[in-house]
C-alpha cells in the first residue's frame, strides 16, 4: 500500500474523531440527539479508518500522530467554534505536541511497515 494513501487514511480517521468530538461538545451531556447520533457516527467512522491504517502504522506510531494530532485540531475547533481560550502555556504545549509528531514522521524509521 503506497504510504500517502494510508496517511490520508489516517487524516481521515483524524477529522472524523474531530468532527465527533466537535458534535459532543454541541450534543451538551447527549440531551440533543441530532449531535449525539453525529457524534456516535463520527467516532464509528473514525476508529474504522483508524484500525485500517494499523495495518500498515505501527500502533503507538499511528496513536501518536491520532492522539496529537487531534488535540491540537480540536484545540483549535474549541477556540474558533466555541469561544474556549488558550493561554501562552497551552499554545506553548500545542506547539510541542506539533514538533513531537513532526520528528516521528521526519526521522523515525519505524513510521510505516
Amino acid at each position: 500500500m503506497n504510504i500517502t494513501a494510508v496517511y490520508a487514511v489516517l487524516v481521515a480517521a483524524i477529522v472524523f474523531e474531530v468532527l465527533g468530538t466537535s458534535a459532543m461538545q454541541a450534543a451538551q451531556h447527549f440531551s440533543r440527539l441530532g449531535p449525539t447520533l453525529v457524534m456516535v457516527v463520527c467516532y464509528a467512522v473514525a476508529f474504522y479508518f483508524l484500525s485500517w491504517s494499523l495495518r500498515y502504522v505501527p500502533v503507538g506510531i499511528a496513536y501518536a500522530i491520532w492522539s496529537g494530532l487531534g488535540i491540537v485540531l480540536i484545540s483549535l475547533v474549541g477556540y474558533f467554534a466555541f469561544g474556549q481560550k488558550l493561554d501562552l502555556a497551552a499554545i506553548a504545549g500545542l506547539g510541542l505536541i506539533i514538533a513531537g509528531v513532526l520528528v516521528l514522521n521526519l526521522f523515525s524509521k519505524s513510521t510505516f511497515h
